[in-house]
């Protein structure tokens, strides 16, 4: 599942009506006002993501990555200095 954003609420249901998604309100974080967040569709799988284009959207996987495992701690203190 792929996720489309618009910022004209119009231009959102054309592409849900066309491409069979879902409209939603999307919110980004860090803004306050109703105004200033996207129009989100959840488009199903193999839908014609080119659609999205034509009417000034972007996409985003639904789903996140998982973040790659961090390095291994050291077991011992390490010396900064010679002696």
């Amino acid at each position: 599942m792929e996720i489309a954003y618009f910022w004209e609420r119009e231009d959102a249901e054309v592409v849900a009506e066309r491409l069979g998604g879902e409209v939603r309100r999307g919110r980004f974080h860090g803004e306050d006002d109703d105004e200033d967040h996207p129009w989100v569709v959840a488009l199903p799988e193999g839908a014609d993501t080119g659609v999205v284009d034509e009417y000034g959207g972007w996409l985003e996987p639904a789903v996140e990555q998982p973040a790659p495992e961090p390095p291994p701690l050291p077991t011992a203190p390490q010396r900064l200095k010679k002696r």
